[in-house]
């Protein structure tokens, strides 16, 4: 059974915006075994998966989760992946299922005051306000607002507020795949 571990742990620390010497200095496995892992060169050891897993704010479990198995075509509440980063302050509910063959991801963001997130393109958001930072301009993207730009334009996204956001995202390429 093929976990495509290597390409999960590749997938996610880009997602965290880490290099693989940051991802080596905090997990404590060396920059060579993190490149083999990620190129599907070697099977690393439980220990250094779980180090790995634990610098990416992951279970170890993640990277055993079987991929190909027949996607859903509903995504029952629950089933949706969680991804928590930067100490909580920021979420990401992947709410579409993970199939290589899509070409937009469905993920609802959650800011926390102050925190800034850059990869969207088409959004709605639910609760809160966002400050778009786009080609140098701001724009105010409050509760029942949506946007639409080219995700080549400079972006980000930053909660200058002290009240949480929550927004719902359509995302190309692949959230999974950045």
């Amino acid at each position: 059974m093929d976990f495509n571990m290597g390409q999960k742990v590749k997938q996610l620390r880009k997602l965290k915006g880490l290099s693989i010497l940051q991802l080596s200095e905090i997990s404590g496995v060396s920059t060579g075994l993190i490149s083999q892992i990620e190129r599907d060169l070697v099977v690393p050891t439980v220990v250094s998966i779980w180090r790995i897993a634990k610098a990416l704010n992951t279970n170890i479990g993640f990277f055993f989760e079987n991929i190909e198995k027949k996607p859903n075509i509903v995504m029952k509440k629950g089933q949706h992946k969680l991804i928590i980063t930067n100490n909580g302050n920021s979420t990401y509910q992947i709410l579409s299922p993970y199939d290589t063959n899509h070409i937009i991801d469905f993920v609802k963001v959650t800011l926390k005051g102050g925190q800034t997130y850059e990869r969207e393109e088409c959004g709605y958001v639910l609760k809160g306000t966002l400050t778009l930072q786009l080609n140098g301009e701001y724009y105010e993207v409050e509760e029942g607002d949506s946007v639409y730009f080219e995700s080549t334009i400079p972006h980000k996204y930053i909660n200058l507020q002290k009240e949480e956001c929550v927004s719902i995202w359509a995302m190309t390429p692949l959230f999974f795949d950045k």
